[in-house]
């Protein structure tokens, strides 16, 4: 008998949340923009972001907006207006933004800026979208409208920030397990302090990402030491992403949905932890309704 035969393929509690993944076309309507190596090769639609959370048990996602997708939000404005409950969105934001257009965005769903201040290795891996001096610029607006910033950040380059960041007044969620590669190790004293951090109250993390931070690929077994020290730190700030469709990968590298979501179950084993990071604490940080 093949064992593979017998491999029940892992899905997600009901209500569940994909708090990270973007959208992409149709192209005719929603021409892409240049986002360099993450630019998107064909659309992927909302239709097709629902079909994928079909096979994995997603209810409910956040979209977050991308260069890729076109810096007018236009795309993801189309989906919340049409998907309601369902969805809710971060922003790629311009300082001279208007009032009107903040409040049509917050009404819509929209509930985050997305920050880029991403580096790797010390080298910027996108200057694109909105910048933290653009942030210090929007910060009392996105306050008086409940926003927070979704920061794309390294662990050294947030402990340099962060205090500058604070001084917005905003709530913080870092993407991607603070997108720090894996061979720094967790016990690093920059990762610890972002920890730290998480434990405040002030700060969120999407434990995702684990493709991007890996330095040995699949099934990104490195990357397993960041995910537990960040659920056993602070369980209640945590979020889940699948960061679909994983733009910037190639064929071979591109990753599979099961290895991420054993990653999930390996890293989080409580049920009742897994319904808190997938469930409860996205109805709290975005607004949903269970």
């Amino acid at each position: 008998m093949n064992m593979k035969e017998n491999i029940v393929p892992l899905r997600l509690p009901e209500g569940s949340t994909d708090c990270h993944f973007h959208l992409y076309g149709p192209f005719e309507q929603f021409p892409p923009g240049d986002e360099g190596r993450f630019s998107p090769t064909r659309p992927f639609t909302i239709e097709d972001a629902f079909a994928h959370w079909d096979r994995i048990g997603v209810s409910r996602g956040v979209i977050v907006h991308a260069v890729g997708s076109g810096e007018d939000n236009a795309v993801t404005f189309d989906a919340l207006r049409r998907y309601p409950d369902r969805l809710r969105a971060t922003a790629i934001l311009r300082p001279d933004v208007s009032d009107r257009r903040l409040d049509e965005l917050t009404e819509n769903g929209f509930r985050a800026v997305r920050v880029t201040m991403i580096r790797q290795d010390g080298k910027p891996v996108s200057t694109k979208g909105t910048s933290f001096d653009d942030l210090k610029i929007l910060a009392p607006r996105l306050l008086e409208r409940g926003w927070h910033a979704q920061i794309w950040i390294e662990c050294s380059d947030l402990e340099e920030a962060a205090p500058e960041l604070e001084k917005t007044g905003l709530t913080f969620v870092v993407d991607h397990m603070c997108r720090t590669m894996a061979d720094k190790g967790p016990h690093h004293p920059h990762y610890q302090a972002f920890l730290d951090r998480l434990r405040s109250g002030r700060y969120w993390t999407k434990i995702s990402g684990a493709d991007r931070n890996t330095r040995i690929g699949r099934p990104y077994d490195d990357t397993r030491g960041f995910m537990k020290a960040i659920v056993e730190a602070a369980p209640d700030q945590v979020v889940w992403g699948s960061d679909w469709p994983h733009v910037g990968h190639t064929a071979e590298t591109t990753p599979r949905m099961q290895d991420l979501l054993q990653l999930l179950f390996d890293c989080v084993p409580e049920p009742a932890v897994r319904q808190k990071i997938l469930v409860d604490n996205p109805d709290r940080l975005y607004g949903f309704k269970s």
